[in-house]
């Protein structure tokens, strides 16, 4: 299979990369963004038409923390706008039969029921700090839905939870929450700081999942013949953010002490996605949220020792 992956330069395109190269008879099919803009509808177009791939997988995205989809919602909504309606119909213009689009776990209501279920999409209003990408997301799953029931291609979609890893992003204040406090402490314990102040209350619950785990399940999606619509990804269980805080604190061997910045936005109270239908197919995630952070610090030391570090 011919597989085209969108982003495949970003954390979850390099997972998606390392998992399918070593998938039987799949053959990659990658260009970075000097070579396909993906926000050209020309360029996407003439892209599928040269190269025909039989699938693809969507994981290009602008994406960022609380601070980033607060600041630049405008650049969020419209640059994920275009990714998903270019990548999308330009697939199906060229008779892409296979496409996985990723979504977000953010695409689900503030208040949703927990753990959230796909069929809570759409039944009530979003986080506002995040509400512009939500908006995006949710647009480029269902484009893949109604592909798929106007013209019959298997154009399905995957909803992960916050994903943490190699080729994350570690901006001082654009990036997520986990790779942010990676940086964080590590900076701290170098600098001798001692104290670390960290962003809200520390009471948002947060589902963490490693990103090889869902490269995993991508490619275990593109196996089933008839894959849902839309299903979650994730590992169904969660932590609050002060367990999360004190445990990178730790993997870190940051010594000093941590103090809590109320003022600052917490987000959605609790986002823990309800897996029981991926779970049902026969996939489950494997990696343990100590053992992912501590080979995700290893990867932080690495990158930043090469100059490769996204920042």
């Amino acid at each position: 299979m011919k597989t085209f992956i969108a982003g495949h330069q970003g954390m979850v395109g390099a997972a998606l990369v390392r998992r399918l190269g070593r998938e039987p008879g799949v053959t990659l099919v990658l260009r970075d963004r000097a070579a396909l803009d993906l926000a050209s509808q020309a360029a996407v177009e003439r892209f599928y038409a040269k190269e025909k791939p039989d699938a693809a997988i969507i994981a290009a995205a602008k994406v960022g923390g609380i601070h980033a989809n607060s600041a630049y919602p405008a650049e969020f909504i419209y640059s994920n706008l275009v990714i998903a309606a270019n990548a999308i119909h330009g697939a199906w213009s060229a008779g892409v039969k296979r496409l996985l689009f990723l979504g977000s776990s953010c695409i689900y209501p503030k208040h949703a029921p927990q753990p959230m279920p796909e069929t809570c999409l759409l039944t009530g209003p979003l986080e506002p700090t995040n509400e512009a990408y939500a908006v995006a997301k949710i647009a480029g799953l269902k484009l893949a839905q109604f592909y798929r029931q106007q013209y019959g291609v298997v154009y399905h979609s995957a909803m992960p939870t916050n994903l943490y890893g190699p080729g994350d992003s570690y901006h001082p204040q654009n990036s997520h929450v986990l790779p942010a406090l990676i940086r964080k402490f590590h900076e701290a314990k170098i600098e001798k700081r001692a104290e670390v102040v960290a962003w809200g209350t520390g009471t948002p619950r947060r589902e963490f999942l490693h990103v090889d785990d869902l490269a995993d399940a991508c490619a275990f999606l593109l196996r089933l013949e008839n894959p849902p619509d839309l299903i979650n990804v994730g590992t169904g269980t969660d932590v609050t953010i002060r367990e999360l805080t004190e445990t990178v604190a730790a993997v870190t061997g940051f010594p000093g002490r941590v103090t809590w910045d109320a003022t600052k936005p917490d987000g959605t109270p609790r986002k823990l996605m309800d897996v029981s239908k991926l779970a049902a197919l026969g996939w489950r995630a494997k990696t343990v949220l100590r053992d992912g952070i501590e080979k995700t610090y290893a990867s932080y030391l690495a990158e930043k020792t090469a100059g490769t570090l996204r920042e």
